[in-house]
């Protein structure tokens, strides 16, 4: 590939607080990621329409999905959990968008927390909305105490993920109350907690490069070996977008 890749990157969003204005943020580790994993990151704003969604995503050769606040399920059917602290509404609009553009297009996805909840969702699966509550005998995947709280992480052989763990023991952040139920149609479960708990998909399809992890890899408290999440990630995209330029050629 003859350029770095660009991958857009959502934000979260903060609505006017009495004299505060709204605000975008992002944390950094996001972009300092993938500028490591040698690609140059684009930071998308809340666009209002559909055409500038579409406008964005042409110029882009992969978007990664950042993660944030919870969902609302409401969107999809459900009742609001007394746990969940819900996403900006204005955030959320736009991202259900932007992902169903994604998967029209079946562009390289990268969903991280929230992220990968709406993968699956917008592709059909559904979600645990309290683990404490759904899953009694699970183990603690938050710790507010502890912000480099870790569990251990079980890697399916052969997915994406178990190429960048191989073998030995592996743990990973943990900083969630929700996780994923059902998968999501043309997805596959890629590594789980010891105790159930999904913690990274992948899609099934050889036209789709689509994954997402419940941990943070983009975190303080993540590890070198984590990083290589994105390196995988990317690596995926400019294999596809060489062959891509020589078929043209």
């Amino acid at each position: 590939m003859s350029r770095k890749p660009l991958i857009g990157l959502n934000a979260d969003y903060r609505s006017q607080r009495k004299e505060t204005p709204a605000f975008l943020f992002l944390w950094a580790g996001y972009f300092d990621a993938l500028i490591n994993a040698g690609a140059t990151p684009i930071v998308i704003p809340p666009l209002p329409s559909d055409s500038e969604i579409a406008q964005v995503l042409d110029m882009l050769d992969g978007v990664v999905l950042t993660g944030g606040a919870d969902l609302d399920p409401r969107r999809d059917g459900y009742e609001v959990d007394p746990s969940m602290i819900l996403m900006e509404s204005r955030r959320e609009d736009f991202d259900r968008r932007l992902m169903r553009h994604i998967a029209m297009r079946r562009m390289p996805v990268l969903g991280i927390g929230a992220g990968m909840q709406l993968i699956n969702v917008a592709q059909g699966g559904t979600l645990f909305f309290h683990i404490k509550e759904d899953i009694p005998k699970a183990l603690p995947h938050i710790d507010n105490s502890d912000p480099n709280h870790r569990h251990a992480l079980v890697v399916e052989k052969g997915t994406l993920l178990d190429r960048v763990y191989g073998e030995g023991e592996i743990r990973v952040n943990s900083m969630h109350h929700m996780a994923i139920d059902e998968v999501a149609p043309g997805f596959m479960v890629s590594a789980r907690c010891p105790d159930g708990v999904i913690e990274a998909i992948e899609s099934v399809s050889d036209d789709w490069l689509a994954i997402g992890t419940q941990f943070h890899p983009e975190a303080p408290s993540a590890s070198i070996l984590d990083g290589r999440i994105f390196e995988e990630f990317i690596a995926g995209i400019t294999g596809k977008v060489a062959l891509q330029e020589r078929m043209v050629a």
